[in-house]
């Protein structure tokens, strides 16, 4: 998951956060399928130091994508991609 120095998805010069863009650079991977459902994310320090961000920045891109229910947090054990929610029963695939 480590993005090169000279490709880092981070540009401190672009008018957004940088969490924000922390956290749409793994939200895209997600939705690539690099990062699988259950994965496990690497700790805030090191998913910085990859970012080359704050420790800080990187617990607030976390945080994003707890809030867009793309990962989850188990104290004590890590965060992990989050499993797609399961269809409600009884409803109908869109179609």
């Amino acid at each position: 998951m480590t993005p090169a120095p000279d490709d880092s998805p981070i540009d401190p010069s672009k008018i957004a956060y940088v969490y924000m863009q922390m956290a749409d650079h793994i939200a895209e991977r997600i939705s690539k399928g690099d990062l699988r459902p259950g994965a496990r994310l690497p700790g805030e320090r090191d998913l910085a130091a990859e970012y080359g961000v704050a420790h800080l920045t990187a617990r607030r891109a976390t945080r994003e994508l707890r809030e867009r229910g793309l990962v989850v947090t188990l104290p004590a054990k890590g965060t992990f991609v989050a499993y797609p929610p399961e269809p409600e029963a009884g409803s109908t695939p869109e179609q």
